[in-house]
């Protein structure tokens, strides 16, 4: 005589699969979301330190951060003035960018958290 077998086992096998996938899911998109942030905020970071110090904008390494971190600053320009002293800058738009993108950053990340997240029960 045969075993009857247990239908329900596979189908919670099957939700805690897909579960499993949500969660992995909203996981890696997580990780994406604070990667590319942090690119962003680490190329602003190096056009603040480069305007402090005063590096020759004529330098191509200068040249590449600061227009490439352009596209990132230009709705912050002009928000704020800009001391300098010597040949040393302080973007005051800079940092306010860089909190900016760091909020904008964790908002992001918590609204994928609250639509694709599934904890474990």
């Amino acid at each position: 005589m045969t075993q009857p077998q247990e239908p329900s086992a596979e189908v919670v096998m099957t939700q805690r699969e897909e579960e499993r996938e949500q969660r992995l899911f909203s996981f890696k998109t997580s990780q994406l979301i604070w990667l590319a942030f942090g690119l962003v905020e680490a190329l602003i970071a190096m056009r603040i330190v480069l305007k402090l110090i005063g590096a020759n904008s004529a330098s191509l390494f200068a040249t590449l951060i600061y227009d490439v971190s352009y596209i990132f600053l230009f709705p912050f320009e002009g928000l704020v003035g800009t001391p300098a002293a010597g040949g040393a800058v302080l973007e005051l738009s800079s940092i306010i960018a860089l909190m900016v993108y760091a909020l904008l950053a964790w908002g992001i990340e918590r609204i994928v958290r609250v639509l694709f997240y599934s904890p474990r029960w």
